[in-house]
């Protein structure tokens, strides 16, 4: 990534092949504003196809990761046209979606709070690590409204008996329960141990070929949409596309010649 997309509400530093998207609105809680979420759309369109960038890291400034979406802004839809709140609902859900398939490895570093919507986008992240008392709540039902864009990535993060009961009651719950939960994967106690799981979490992906790592995205997100009697079909191609491309051919050959191949970055420390 040479150069960074223009973004308003969000920040975005780039580094030895890694993104990090900052929330960056700590005096609010961080929500998913309307600028946000243009933010985050401009930001997955502009990684999406680019293989320089190998990961992207989603982390909230001011000691706070998100509070999920902006409630002015539904005081105001909810007097409105049915229509402007359909937009706004299938806005979120494309954003989510496009996260949810993006082709690099995703990571989210929950520190303060995760509520709602912005607990939803982490669901959708392939890595969250969280401090052990940072607090969690799909808190929707709790202001007269459901969880509808992010319900199927909380079921598909942390299993459907689980997540049908944490958004039907809107339980709290804090970051060492989360991981027993599945909600995390990851709880740590410190800032310094958020961060160094970051560290190995990258170090492991910069080792990955970066084409791979998509092919290997699209066949997860893909292969529960695929039709039993076609999924062998499916791998095999998915497989020999990689294999017989050049990732595949300089990988087994590094393998084979004992070289890191082409592919390897070293994290600056």
């Amino acid at each position: 990534m040479t150069v960074l997309p223009k973004t308003k509400s969000i920040e975005l530093s780039f580094d030895s092949g890694w993104l990090t998207v900052w929330f960056n609105q700590p005096e609010r809680r961080n929500p998913l504003t309307d600028d946000v979420v243009d933010d985050l759309e401009i930001v997955l369109a502009s990684v999406r196809d680019d293989r320089s960038v190998r990961g992207v890291t989603f982390r909230g400034r001011g000691g706070f990761f998100c509070a999920g979406g902006d409630l002015k802004s539904f005081n105001a839809i909810a007097t409105g046209a049915r229509e402007q709140a359909m937009r706004t609902s299938t806005r979120i859900g494309d954003i989510l979606a496009d996260l949810n398939a993006l082709p690099q490895v995703t990571v989210a570093m929950i520190e303060g709070a995760a509520m709602a919507g912005g607990l939803g986008l982490a669901c959708c992240c392939d890595v969250s690590v969280g401090m052990s008392n940072a607090k969690f709540a799909f808190s929707e039902t709790r202001i007269g409204i459901t969880p509808a864009q992010i319900a199927r990535y909380v079921l598909q993060k942390c299993g459907y008996a689980v997540g049908r009961r944490l958004m039907l009651t809107a339980a709290k719950f804090q970051g060492a329960e989360a991981a027993t939960l599945g909600v995390l994967d990851l709880a740590v106690d410190s800032v310094e141990a958020l961060e160094e799981a970051e560290r190995n979490i990258r170090t492991d992906v910069l080792v990955c070929a970066p084409g791979a790592v998509a092919a290997c995205k699209a066949l997860i997100v893909g292969m529960p949409q695929t039709p039993d009697d076609e999924k062998v079909i499916y791998a095999a191609e998915n497989f020999s596309r990689c294999l017989q491309g050049d990732e595949g051919k300089e990988g087994v050959s590094s393998f084979i010649e004992k070289r890191k191949p082409s592919w390897h970055v070293e994290i600056n420390e």
